[in-house]
């Protein structure tokens, strides 16, 4: 890979290619058999300081203008049943006059950039805006009445009362708002949490860039750096360096991290594909630091933290209001699938405890989201004596230690109904890529030795079923292809992932099942 000799011939494109093969996973690459570093005492000493979770400003953003809406519409009706009580087509009438008025406020609001953190943090600076914004959806509401004349018989009183009370609601709601934003930043909990990859003056020059911010809501938590002392000290603008790149993957799945900061130049191509190699299994946003770089392309192809230009790299996969609908569409499919399946699910037990002595649920150690250890439910297969918690030993066809009812369970997949427990949970999605035991192998060989980019498929949670298993890509692994095709369906299903995705999968899921081939 050529270095970039002159910037102003640099092609983003090019770059951009290159950073997408990434993730391309072929039959010959190339694996690292260097062992994992340990993380020092201080690394490990400052993760555990960063292990809770932090609120969104995208997810509070949003519940914002959720409360805004249904706030003024609240005020609304209150009044509106307090003083008018009109009959059933009034009532029709007003209730889509608040939903309108309370719509538009927040759409006025919204193009005000209201909802900016910058503006949320004083209620006093965006009090014209909040009542700019209030006053133009009731002119746009009189100007509708106006125009469809059906304004004369409705309630001034109302109107007058709505927009006084409406006023001072938003008011009064910024100003606890703001006194909550101001609490939550000094307190750690609404903050975005970074990394800076890369010492020296570049990473130096970062630093005091996002710290000249005034309403900066970046919390660096460490510099990592393969650079020895020399060229990278050990404290830079007061931050430590916590260690190397490969540290840095171990750090980030022991904490609560949301943005890996690269700052290296833009003409440090070759450096910074083989960091991306490295990073870009991790469920964070990667971000490459454009302040110090002459180079100036479009305004849309940055981002910005703060004043502080970025080229996008990678972007963690399904985040803030999209989490919450993946987990609400988890949370409602498997309540029904439990109040559809119980018999099934108390057939299937009984015959468990009938067929062999032992336990009815078997828990084994799975590969969660962001790597971590979680017991994953199934119903027992096995006699209990040969039970293999660990899955070194994969089940072949015929395999003896599987039971008569237990062969019956695992060819029709009624063995893993149980994870649906694990979904409610929150450890499993209905839909994702599945979780492999924490030992499981193919050929003697772990599945990170086989991929290269294996445990990418962590950066989501993982399913009950998935994009792989509908494709066939389900049962033994017992050679190198299938844990590569595997993979490579579950980094598909991760890069495209949507709502209606999931619906398909889960909906084409007992249509496929009907292949048993492989399950055995």
């Amino acid at each position: 890979m050529n270095q970039i000799d002159r910037p102003e011939s640099f092609d983003t494109e090019a770059l951009r290619k290159k950073i997408s093969e990434i993730r391309t996973i072929g039959p010959d690459e190339k694996i690292d058999d260097t062992a994992k570093p340990d993380l020092n005492p201080l690394a490990k000493r400052i993760a555990q300081q960063f292990r809770t979770d932090t609120y969104s400003p995208a997810m509070i953003v949003g519940l914002l203008r959720l409360l805004d809406f249904c706030g003024l519409f609240a005020i609304g009706y209150a009044i509106l049943m307090l003083y008018v009580a009109p009959g059933l087509n009034d009532w029709l009438i007003y209730c889509g006059i608040l939903a309108g008025g309370s719509a538009l406020t927040v759409c006025f609001l919204q193009l005000a950039d209201a909802y900016q953190v910058t503006w949320l943090r004083s209620a006093l600076r965006a009090l014209p805006r909040l009542v700019g914004a209030w006053m133009l959806a009731f002119a746009s509401l009189a100007l509708v009445l106006f125009f469809t004349k059906v304004g004369g018989p409705y309630s001034r009183v109302f109107f007058g009362a709505w927009f006084l009370s409406g006023a001072a609601f938003l008011f009064l709601k910024r100003a606890f708002i703001s006194y909550s934003i101001r609490h939550w930043v000094r307190n750690g909990v609404m903050e975005r949490r970074a990394v800076i990859v890369g010492g020296g003056q570049a990473a130096k020059d970062l630093i005091r860039s996002l710290e000249s911010q005034p309403d900066n809501d970046i919390r660096i938590c460490g510099i990592f750096d393969d650079r020895d002392e020399r060229r990278s000290p050990s404290v830079i603008a007061g931050y430590p360096k916590l260690g190397t790149v490969a540290e840095l993957v171990d750090f980030a799945r022991l904490t609560r991290i949301d943005m890996l900061i690269i700052s290296l130049p833009l003409s440090a191509e070759a450096r910074i594909l083989q960091l991306l190699r490295k990073l870009w299994i991790l469920p964070v946003d990667i971000r490459l630091a454009a302040h110090a770089n002459n180079l100036r392309f479009r305004p849309r192809s940055y981002s910005h933290v703060g004043n502080v230009p970025m080229l996008d790299i990678f972007d963690k996969p399904i985040t803030d209001w999209d989490s919450v609908a993946k987990r609400a569409f988890d949370i409602f499919f498997s309540v029904v699938a439990l109040v559809c399946l119980w018999p099934v699910f108390l057939g299937a037990a009984i015959a468990v405890k009938i067929n062999s002595p032992g336990p009815i649920i078997f828990k084994q150690k799975r590969h969660g989201f962001n790597n971590e250890m979680i017991d994953v439910y199934k119903f027992r297969s096995m006699y209990t004596e040969m039970s293999d918690p660990t899955a070194r030993n994969a089940v072949t066809k015929g395999d003896p230690r599987v039971t008569s009812v237990g062969r019956f369970l695992r060819k029709s997949s009624i063995d893993e109904l149980p994870q649906i427990f694990n979904v409610l949970k929150g450890q499993l999605s209905l839909v994702g890529p599945r979780p492999h035991a924490v030992l499981a192998q193919t050929q003697n060989r772990n599945y990170s030795d086989v991929v290269e980019g294996y445990f990418a498929r962590h950066r989501v949670k993982p399913g009950v079923t998935g994009w792989a298993q509908i494709n066939g890509w389900r049962g033994e692994i017992d050679n190198d292809d299938k844990i590569k095709f595997r993979t490579a369906f579950d980094l598909y299903y991760i890069e495209n992932w949507s709502l209606l995705f999931d619906l398909k999968i889960l909906f084409l899921t007992p249509i496929r099942l009907l292949n048993t081939e492989n399950a055995y």
